[in-house]
């Protein structure tokens, strides 16, 4: 049994699973990107711009599902799977009541929404069509990433990755039908792909929920949606709310980015758009060590395999430094030709092949940022993290990036130096914390007090 679990939270049993599904996710907003790109670079540009909208939203159901998927592995590997299954129940009716609050303001008011984040005014007709859809389904968001992140912290990463696979068939299908009118749909354009978008996602609901409820040991009856735990719940916001927190910093200062690339033109924005489709192309691998390091991580915790867990932080970085570095090197070399097929406009693929030799510095920064804080917070060490974003996004991604990108004049090539010290002041202060070991030495001391406790338990003759 133990050996089979060993196996199951392997690091390369976790993270190709969660690659491919993270690459078909990558390339359902790729293909987004380049059939959109169909339409109109203002398309393009809008969806990015959304996008961005829409992450910055999905930090307020996501504060409760990573909270709750590193307390499940954590739980999982301390033999407690009651607790990580009432943990499940809450994650999903909790993020599931604030998609639905989402859903609706995103339906109601998207033209204002766009507006008030300074997206140009000629593209506010097309921002009210695809945030009100697409937008309007933000509860599909919000279920999808709660389901996904507690069945791949079970160890079960190869189930959302073939939902994502199914997903982004049905999604390409349908985009194309309504851009082109293709197999007897209407061409819709924009409109088009964003009813295929939500469609795709529901398609997904459906059958992770299927996944959901059999992903433990006993199976989840609708009926114990009413379960709330309060001292669970508040285990998870332990660990959530700093991780909330830290994922609004980075959110919410790209949306702010977004909004002074706006100021600059649409231009520019859509050579954003694109780029920011190349570095994700770039990262994908990363990223996915990265994830499936924390989970292993989180488990080793769990287990008090504190040396373990504390050397495979390091394993992940070697292994993920090669990767990245490379598909880094890769963008650098082909990145005018990839940006080619997207757009034809002569001066967003000059903005966007000035930035590439920045993405190479940009990715092993990711990469350092992306793994080490991965392993803090497979601890539960999020404050930390919390902390180190709070202040770099704000003051350098951010702040920064408006004296150099906007003040200064710098644009484009201002705002990727400020990313680039971001990343990189995040990832060196990372290291130290995780080589100081504060939350590794201080469980090492709990398990070394409760061994004593107990020796000196079987100690006391019966009777006394």
């Amino acid at each position: 049994m133990l050996d089979k679990e060993k196996s199951k939270f392997a690091l390369w049993v976790l993270v190709w699973p969660i690659f491919i599904e993270v690459f078909l996710q990558f390339l359902l907003g790729a293909v987004d990107t380049l059939m959109v790109s169909r339409i109109s670079d203002d398309a393009v540009a809008v969806v990015g711009f959304s996008n961005q909208l829409f992450q910055a939203m999905t930090t307020l159901f996501m504060t409760v599902a990573s909270g709750a998927g590193i307390l499940i592995a954590q739980k999982l590997g301390s033999r407690k799977s009651h607790d990580a299954r009432k943990i499940a129940i809450m994650a999903l009716s909790v993020s599931t009541l604030i998609g639905v609050a989402l859903s609706v303001v995103l339906y109601m008011l998207p033209t204002q929404i766009a507006s008030v984040l300074q997206l140009p005014e000629r593209l506010l007709p097309l921002a009210g069509t695809y945030i009100s859809i697409v937008g309007g389904g933000m509860v599909l968001i919000a279920m999808m990433s709660t389901m996904s992140t507690v069945i791949r912290n079970t160890g079960n990463t190869k189930g959302p990755m073939y939902i994502a696979i199914g997903m982004n068939i049905i999604h390409v299908f349908l985009n194309y039908g309504f851009i082109f009118g293709a197999f007897g749909l209407p061409q819709w354009g924009l409109t088009g792909v964003a009813i295929s978008t939500v469609v795709s996602r529901l398609l997904a609901v459906l059958l992770l929920m299927f996944m959901f409820l059999r992903s433990f040991e006993y199976r989840i009856r609708l009926s114990e949606f009413r379960i709330f735990d309060k001292p669970l719940f508040k285990e998870v916001l332990n660990i959530g709310w700093p991780l909330g927190i830290n994922m609004s910093c980075w959110v919410f200062s790209q949306l702010i980015i977004y909004t002074f690339i706006a100021t600059i033109g649409a231009t520019e924005l859509a050579a954003r758009t694109y780029m920011n489709t190349l570095e994700s192309m770039c990262f994908l691998l990363g990223m996915s060590i990265a994830m499936g390091a924390q989970i292993q991580i989180a488990h080793l915790f769990g287990a008090g395999r504190t040396r373990e867990a504390y050397k495979a932080a390091y394993r992940a970085l070697g292994i993920g430094s090669i990767f990245v570095g490379v598909n880094a090197l890769l963008i650098y070399v082909f990145g005018a030709q990839i940006l080619g097929l997207f757009t034809k406009d002569s001066e967003i693929i000059t903005i966007g092949v000035s930035l590439l030799g920045l993405n190479l510095i940009l990715q092993p920064g990711k990469l350092l940022n992306m793994t080490l804080g991965n392993a803090l917070n497979a601890l539960g060490d999020t404050r930390f993290t919390m902390y180190i974003s709070l202040g770099s996004m704000w003051l350098i991604a951010t702040g920064m990036s408006y004296v150099l990108g906007i003040h200064y004049g710098w644009g484009l090539v201002g705002i990727y130096f400020c990313m680039i010290a971001d990343e990189y002041v995040r990832g060196v202060l990372s290291v130290f914390r995780w080589r100081g070991q504060k939350v590794l030495r201080k469980a090492e001391m709990a398990q070394r007090s409760d061994s004593h406790t107990d020796a000196g338990e079987a100690a006391v003759p019966a009777g006394i």
